[in-house]
């Protein structure tokens, strides 16, 4: 089977993937994959997503030439995909779209949602109000002080925000309060999990909602450039941007996928959220992949100066394209993904997302060092509004 073929009928991507649940689960699992299975080959489901990406959503989102910052760095030209564009701000809004039009068709008037740097949140409480739909969102008290203005939007929007003061109080413990909440719930209730882990059916769908990234990049790269890039390049947290951006790109042989996780205070410091990098296969949230786990399979704290990253784990795709060596996976710290957060508004005028500053330190890192005809393709997965108090507070400023 082809990579680009994967996950099997099991919901595993070669030893990664699959269904690690309780009991209670497996049932509601079944019902997600045969619902799932169903709309994926419906007509009428696949135009209803596609008119709602084009007119609610805003795509195709457009890519962009910083070509004033590419021509001071001396090296390769970067390309922005400007998924900070899409309504709501970042690239979330397109796998929530999805999983709640196959809510409804499953007659769940129910959502909730794990939220880190609150964008899945905000997304999810914003397709709740599209469709009339109650939302419940779970997010870590760590996140809830450094996301606030998103709190905000959601509680706005309708949602309903539940603190989670539990474990080092991020993305990880919002999961866990997300599945128990599903356990409970689960006649009425769908849970929209914002990025390609989980069990499976999730990782597959999550990844086909965020594939029109690089569906809209294989069309758009050739009419800028001529060509499709040497290389495209995105943050990776639990890493749905990346698959979105990477996946319509596998069977692409001539381009290198790179994906940047967060160092955090670095590697060698065990303050970072490295998975690929650092990690090891193990199981975590109903998926077995690249963990951070000590010696005795317990979970390891994590630290990144951006919220969205903050997770000890990655999607299974993820880690078997790191297996294969179809992509490569890189690390960059607090420091260098400030100083491009900070490059990229002083001289393109765009204010990318932490997360999204991650993989814009690495592109400006590597263009240098290739000649001027190569090309490089950024996901710029969300737009920086969200972390200005994050910045103020670390560039010494108060707000």
């Amino acid at each position: 089977m082809k990579i680009a073929d994967l996950p099997d009928e099991r919901g595993h991507f070669g030893p990664y993937g699959g269904v690690f649940v309780a009991e209670t689960l497996v049932h509601a699992l079944d019902e997600l994959k045969r619902a799932y299975g169903r709309c994926r080959k419906d007509p009428k489901f696949i135009a209803e997503f596609e008119y709602e990406l084009k007119h609610y959503v805003g795509r195709p989102s457009p890519i962009y030439h910083a070509k004033r910052w590419s021509g001071m760095l001396g090296g390769a030209q970067i390309y922005i995909k400007r998924e900070d564009l899409n309504h709501t701000g970042a690239h979330k809004i397109n796998n929530t779209i999805g999983q709640a039009l196959v809510a409804r068709s499953m007659g769940k008037p129910r959502v909730i949602a794990e939220t880190g740097a609150g964008m899945h949140g905000v997304a999810a409480a914003t397709v709740a109000a599209r469709y009339g739909m109650e939302c419940v969102v779970y997010m870590g008290t760590e996140d809830v002080k450094r996301q606030a203005q998103n709190v905000y939007r959601m509680k706005l929007l309708g949602a309903t925000v539940v603190p989670v003061d539990s474990g080092s109080k991020t993305l990880k413990d919002a999961l866990n309060e997300a599945m128990r909440d599903w356990v409970t719930n689960v006649n009425n209730t769908f849970y929209i999990i914002g990025t390609v882990a989980g069990p499976h059916p999730y990782p597959m769908m999550v990844r086909d909602f965020q594939s029109v990234i690089g569906r809209e990049c294989l069309t758009q790269m050739p009419e800028l450039c001529g060509r499709q890039p040497d290389a495209v390049i995105a943050c990776v947290g639990g890493g749905s941007n990346a698959m979105g951006i990477f996946h319509p790109y596998i069977p692409h042989k001539e381009v290198r996928l790179i994906g940047v996780e967060a160092g955090g205070f670095g590697i060698a410091s065990g303050k970072h959220a490295a998975s690929l990098s650092a990690g090891k296969p193990g199981v975590l949230h109903g998926n077995r992949t690249y963990l951070l786990q000590d010696e005795h399979g317990q979970i390891l704290e994590t630290h990144s100066i951006s919220a969205g990253l903050d997770y000890p784990g990655v999607g299974p795709e993820h880690a078997w394209l790191k297996d294969t060596g179809r992509a490569e996976y890189v690390t960059i710290d607090d420091k260098e993904a400030l100083a491009a957060f900070h490059d990229l508004c002083h001289y393109e005028g765009i204010i990318p997302a932490l997360e999204s500053a991650h993989a814009v330190a690495y592109a400006a890192k590597l263009a240098p060092s290739l000649p001027k005809d190569r090309i490089l393709l950024v996901n710029l997965s969300g737009r920086g509004d969200k972390d200005m108090h994050t910045v103020a507070e670390k560039s010494g400023i108060k707000l």
